[in-house]
């Protein structure tokens, strides 16, 4: 699909409408892509978080971007793998996701690969469900009209382009 592609790079770099944040439940900051993001966005992005009360495994949450490139970033927690209903909790991060950037009618989106770090979601499983659901959605609505999905080293970026060339 046209409207979807991937980039291998650090995703607080990207100066799109919003990057999504595969955040905690609190927040408030933790490691990985959420603790870079936190950095890289600065202090003012933790106080916002504190005021909306933290975010449930599989919901999406909106916020300034701050001083990164993205004018926005859409906070969402993942499952972990292994735990009851972990894929349609990750395909829900991407739907509800998607859903945000659609209320406030954001162009372009960028997402990290949801809950493949300390998680420890499969990066083959975990790129099938975020590429036939990203599609799914993109397919049912006009917006957002590009989701680029973001991956760290090669072997992340090979996966993710084998499963959005893969028939559905």
């Amino acid at each position: 699909m046209e409207r979807i592609e991937v980039w291998q790079g650090d995703i607080t770099k990207l100066a799109v409408d919003a990057i999504v944040n595969a955040a905690n439940s609190s927040l408030l900051g933790g490691g990985g892509v959420d603790g870079a993001i936190h950095r890289a966005a600065g202090k003012e992005l933790v106080f916002e978080c504190r005021m909306l009360g933290g975010c449930q495994t599989g919901e999406a949450k909106l916020t300034k971007g701050y001083k990164l490139p993205a004018r926005y970033v859409i906070h969402t927690v993942g499952p972990r793998y292994g735990m009851r209903n972990d894929a349609e909790l990750l395909a829900s991060c991407y739907r509800s996701s998607l859903a945000v950037a659609r209320k406030h009618e954001l162009q372009t989106v960028a997402f990290p690969a949801i809950s493949t770090g300390i998680f420890r979601y499969p990066m083959r499983t975990a790129a099938r469900i975020a590429v036939r659901t990203v599609s799914a959605e993109l397919a049912a609505h006009e917006l957002p009209a590009k989701v680029i999905l973001c991956t760290l080293d090669d072997e992340a970026t090979q996966i993710m382009r084998a499963e959005l060339a893969a028939p559905s």
